[in-house]
């Protein structure tokens, strides 16, 4: 609420109230937040207000704002809830990259599983426990490499960056393919085609031409062409990794 001091909500107990005769229905945060995860995969997050989970649970929207008292805190929540999804083992197993390469082939299918999840995820600073959980796995992985921790968060976070916008590529074309009616092939063949073909043919721009008519990576699947994205990113890292320690 406005004047009020914010607090995480991972700071503030959550209220339990319990439901019977003569009594209000109780809910709980994670009825909530499943609530809102649920309109949000099919409509988007912006969907997801109080006003909209009130209605689907069959309430008022104010009395949910005992449980979650800030629409941030709901996507705080949210965020978390997805986060949940990804299963790693409980440590790292000594292979920083067969552990890196398995956290986020995870993270690509919670991001497309949840296609607000990134742009959440990206656009404000959260640390909910399942997040933590997920971050201190990446970071974990780098155990007996060698690095210092200032290079492991770097690679990290040059690793998520990596990650998220690739995700988000990939759910831009998906959102695209909903909205044009056209999958991503019949797009560029029938939409793009016509004036790419008029680019190629003026000469104008020959390393693009080159992009366009000799590389493999344009006509990959997204999965592979993520993977192949992914293994740079590790080899790039590999690099910098002291020659004594696995690779």
């Amino acid at each position: 609420m406005a004047g009020e001091e914010a607090t995480s909500i991972w700071m503030q107990p959550e209220v339990h109230e319990r439901s019977g005769p003569g009594r209000r229905p109780g809910y709980s945060r994670e009825q909530i937040t499943r609530t809102a995860v649920r309109i949000a995969d099919a409509e988007g997050a912006e969907a997801a207000t109080m006003r909209r989970i009130a209605g689907e649970l069959g309430t008022g929207a104010m009395s949910l704002y005992r449980y979650v008292p800030r629409h941030d805190d709901l996507f705080d929540l949210m965020i978390d809830l997805a986060m949940s999804e990804i299963e790693i083992p409980g440590g790292p197993s000594g292979d920083w990259r067969g552990d890196l390469t398995l956290l986020a082939r995870q993270i690509r299918a919670a991001g497309l599983r949840h296609p607000w999840l990134i742009a959440l995820l990206t656009s404000r600073p959260t640390l909910g426990p399942h997040l933590l959980r997920v971050h201190e796995f990446a970071l974990s992985s780098f155990t007996g490499t060698g690095l210092d921790i200032d290079d492991i968060t770097g690679f990290v976070g040059m690793l998520n960056d990596y990650i998220h916008s690739a995700i988000r590529r990939e759910i831009g074309w998906l959102e695209e393919a909903r909205r044009t009616g056209l999958d991503p092939e019949r797009w560029k063949r029938d939409y793009m085609g016509p004036y790419v073909r008029q680019v190629v043919e003026s000469g104008a721009f020959p390393l693009f031409n080159r992009s366009v008519l000799e590389s493999r990576t344009a006509h990959l699947a997204p999965e592979e062409r993520f993977r192949l994205g992914l293994d740079r990113i590790l080899d790039a890292i590999a690099a910098l990794i002291p020659s004594r320690c696995p690779r």
